[in-house]
């Protein structure tokens, strides 16, 4: 049992300093979770006409076709790990497997890759039969097919 002269020597934990911890803490998750929170969009060319439960398969090469329109995918990679986790559901390593085995056995090339948004967005536009996705609010000229 402890005298009153241990109380004296021992420290006091100081309570005002724990509020500020967890105060900064809870403001540094919640501006980590903004950040991988952000929307992606999928966008389309124009002429494109593709529902948003297709995309998946558009990106796994199973679906090739919107109507007559022969699709061309790109990948966009500022965005592309919350892509494959939301929307592909795989990871990178899976999806590199999956488009090395599409090449080999059906010579499916896998999507080229842009470098960002604003190259993604390019790409779209000029591109009949184009689909990709961004993080950023697409503009005119661009299809928006989902937002995940």
């Amino acid at each position: 049992m402890r005298s009153a002269s241990d109380h004296a020597t021992c420290p006091r934990p100081r309570l005002a300093s724990r509020p500020r911890a967890c105060l900064l803490a809870v403001v540094l998750a919640g501006a980590s979770g903004a950040a991988t929170a952000a929307d992606l969009y999928v966008v389309c060319n124009a002429n494109v006409t593709l529902q948003s439960s297709d995309v998946r398969d558009v990106f796994i090469g199973e679906k090739s076709f919107a109507g007559s329109t022969r699709l061309t995918p790109a990948d966009n990679l500022a965005a592309q790990a919350a892509f494959l986790q939301r929307v592909v559901k795989v990871s990178a390593d899976r999806y590199t497997s999956l488009w090395t085995k599409k090449s080999f056995r059906d010579g499916a090339n896998p999507p080229p890759v842009k470098a960002s948004d604003a190259e993604t967005i390019a790409y779209v536009r000029q591109t009949p039969g184009a689909c990709s996705y961004v993080q950023t609010t697409p503009p005119a000229g661009v299809i928006v097919v989902g937002k995940f």
